[in-house]
This record gives C-alpha cells, sequence and structure tokens, in this order.
C-alpha cells in the first residue's frame, strides 16, 4: 500500500505550520494507497474531527491536540488514531490494519498512537491522559 504525496504534504502542514487542527485519511482501493479525505482548520474543535469520521467506516486520522500542563505551559501533541469502528466491514478492517504500520512509518514526528473501535477509546479525555 502505498502513500499519496499530497498525504504527506498535508500532515507536514499540520505538523511545522499548524495548518490544519486534523487531517483524515482514507485508503483509495484503486489505486492502492491512502489518501487524504478531510482536513479541519485550526479553528475547528474536537466534536468537529469526531463528526468527520464515518460512523460504520475504518480511516487512519492525525489530530494535533493542544493543551495546558499543570505547570500553565501550552503545549501541542500530534496523536495518530486507527479508526475501525465494530460495525465496519471485515475486509475494511483487515485492509487498515494491515496498511496501519506502512503509513504510520511515513509520518515522522507522532507523539501518540490511539487505537479505537468506538468513540469512548478516542475521548478527548483519554488524549487529555495521555498528553500528561
Amino acid at each position: 500500500m502505498g502513500v499519496a504525496e499530497h498525504s504527506k504534504s498535508t500532515y507536514l502542514e499540520l505538523q511545522r505550520k499548524k495548518v490544519h487542527r486534523y487531517v483524515i485519511f482514507k485508503i483509495d482501493e484503486k489505486k492502492k494507497e491512502v489518501v487524504v479525505e478531510k482536513t479541519g482548520g485550526p479553528a475547528e474543535t474536537y466534536d468537529d474531527f469526531t463528526a468527520s469520521l464515518p460512523e460504520s467506516d475504518c480511516r487512519y486520522a492525525v489530530y494535533d491536540f493542544d493543551f495546558v500542563t499543570p505547570e500553565n505551559c501550552q503545549k501541542s501533541k500530534i496523536f495518530f488514531i486507527a479508526w475501525s469502528p465494530a460495525v465496519s466491514r471485515i475486509r475494511a478492517k483487515m485492509l487498515y490494519a494491515t496498511s496501519k504500520d506502512r503509513f504510520r512509518r511515513e509520518l515522522e514526528g507522532i507523539h501518540y498512537e490511539i487505537q479505537a473501535t468506538d468513540p469512548t477509546e478516542m475521548d478527548l479525555e483519554v488524549l487529555r491522559d495521555r498528553a500528561n
């Protein structure tokens, strides 16, 4: 499974320039590569992000999580989220599971990874706990 050049450049825009709050990627089975499906602007919220994930299909996503530490420092951590809802097709789950490591290696600078099969596994509190 390849990775589209646009996918890499969009991730770098999120990581280095803070152009995006999140990027959602999907596998284009015809092209056999990971492509950008949607991006969210810096003003978008975590709720906007989770609402953008399909309820019954797998996706990869990267989310730039801003938070304040107990010492009152503003920080940012990048989360890689492998979204694989329980109700998605078995074939899709297998395709995303087998392609994940290859795609993840293309994205340098990811701080944390979350594998989620339902929204509670990637709740905002889960990100907060992991980031601190």
